[in-house]
């Protein structure tokens, strides 16, 4: 078959699942057949897709997972590391609309972050990309596409095809869970205020503020989420020797040795409060 023919054949087999999925807005069949058209683009493994509203708890719209593997993905996921997902740290900051790779917005030192390392690594994700759209200025949805470690990444080909139906994506998504922003999430409304502290150093405070002072708050926030000491220093507008000073004190308030050992209590307290 010549080049022109095979293009020709896949340029068919989108246009028809689109049309599928076009037809399928408002019904539970929807996020099928969006994941149906995307992968005549190319292959993935997965695809969640989460609301993320700014004063309620992240709701799960759909999945593909295995009933076995929701449990990691999806149920202790809404227990607490959301609050770590560098997706959920760009939905909070307003990032523009549009597809993303994780490591187009994740701290500079995400991959040594005890998140990744004790969370992200667990879910055995080789590759994750993003349509990131909002229905309103309160709530953000990310679609998630994902490929396993058995899995390549996502080659620059494979990721501009995807990206050129970003505007189609995000129509067809918007009137599909445009409901989603009046209704959110009323059985897990966050009643505490958004304004002073952002929701992980509320949740540091909430374990941690007896012990430690606002200002080590907001240190151990931006570790857990894995930025560096110098990007903590340009941050909170303090040097790095300062930085450094916090982090000693943080691990004798708290009685730790180590990073891994002060994020595992983190984690702890977070998912047994949320059980």
């Amino acid at each position: 078959m010549s080049g022109a023919a095979t293009s020709a054949k896949t340029t068919l087999s989108w246009e028809y699942l689109l049309a599928q999925c076009i037809d399928s807005i408002d019904s539970d069949n929807f996020h099928g057949q969006l994941i149906d058209a995307l992968k005549s683009l190319t292959d993935f493994d997965n695809s969640v897709v989460f609301a993320y509203h700014s004063k309620q708890h992240p709701l799960c719209l759909d999945h593909t997972f295995a009933e076995y593997n929701r449990a990691v993905f999806v149920d202790d996921y809404l227990q607490g590391p959301f609050l770590l997902d560098p997706f959920y740290q760009a939905c909070k900051r307003k990032i523009a609309t549009g597809l993303y790779r994780l490591g187009d917005i994740a701290p500079d030192r995400f991959l040594q972050s005890e998140y990744y390392r004790s969370y992200y690594v667990s879910t055995d994700i080789k590759e994750e990309i993003c349509y990131i759209f909002y229905l309103s200025t309160d709530t953000a949805i990310v679609i998630s596409l994902m490929r396993g470690e058995k899995s390549s990444r996502f080659s620059a080909r494979q990721f501009k095809l995807l990206d050129k139906v970003t505007p189609i994506v995000i129509s067809m998504a918007k009137r599909h869970w445009q409901a989603i922003s009046a209704t959110g999430n009323s059985d897990t409304t966050d009643s505490t205020s958004q304004e002073d502290h952002s929701r992980i150093e509320k949740a540091v405070s909430e374990y941690f503020g007896q012990r430690i002072t606002p200002r080590e708050i907001q240190v151990v926030a931006q570790v857990f989420e894995g930025h560096s000491s110098e990007a903590i220093s340009k941050n909170l507008g303090i040097s790095v020797g300062t930085v450094r000073i916090h982090r000693r004190n943080i691990y004798a308030k708290l009685q730790v040795s180590s990073q891994q050992e002060l994020f595992a209590n983190f984690f702890k307290k977070m998912t047994s409060s949320a059980k």
